[in-house]
């Protein structure tokens, strides 16, 4: 069992950064593949980065690959998202996963979610 809860989201203008921080409460966290997830207005939930238990494989969708960076800190029980060169249509909520995989499809999927926090890009 794990608890998750999203901060640094935030207003930036296109071209800005923001990193979003996933505290994870619960002794099986470093058991966990982490992720992020987003779902913007009008649009559908959407798988961002994802990082493996040891943080040793990374994945991102094809939309952010170059400009988001997923990383973790087990010891503090944490999860980032570096989010460079922010665009107005990565504005979104921001969802933390645990217990992320990859189905055969290439979709992905979480078990555990945090509430989300708001990221918004102006133009």
């Amino acid at each position: 069992q794990v608890q998750l809860v999203e901060s640094g989201g935030g207003l930036v203008q296109a071209g800005g950064s923001l990193r979003l921080s996933c505290a994870a409460s619960g002794r099986t966290f470093r058991s966990y593949a982490m992720g992020w997830f987003r779902q913007g207005p009008g649009k559908e939930r959407e798988f961002v980065a994802a990082i493996t238990w040891n943080g040793g494989s990374t994945y991102y969708a094809d939309s952010v690959k170059g400009r988001f960076t997923i990383s973790r800190d087990n010891a503090k029980g944490t999860v980032f998202l570096q989010m460079n060169s922010l665009k107005p249509w990565d504005t979104a909520v921001y969802y933390c996963a645990g217990d992320v995989s990859r189905s055969y499809d290439s979709s992905w999927m979480g078990i555990y979610w945090g509430q989300g926090t708001q990221v918004t890009v102006s133009s």
